[in-house]
């Protein structure tokens, strides 16, 4: 039997598969923050099926993850003031 973090972290990697949309990620990573599950695990996440769907795909789902929890992102895919 899956643990609900497993199953969340599972969800998370089939929307990044199929390139959800923002509203889409609402609920799982919703739910993942809300069982206190570490962001380095749902960027884990993002890493680990990287290989599988292509860095393209990753990326889309990064910032569609931060347009649904409004988090600033510039152009460039950059947080705003972040450090390079």
């Amino acid at each position: 039997m899956w643990t609900p973090e497993t199953y969340l972290l599972t969800r998370i990697a089939a929307l990044v598969a199929m390139d959800a949309s923002p509203a889409s990620y609402l609920l799982d990573v919703g739910a993942a923050e809300g069982l206190g599950v570490p962001l380095e695990r749902i960027q884990g996440t993002l890493v680990a099926v990287a290989p599988v769907v292509g860095s393209a795909r990753v990326v889309s789902a990064a910032r569609n993850i931060g347009e649904a929890f409004w988090l600033p992102v510039d152009d460039e895919g950059e947080e705003p003031g972040a450090a390079t």
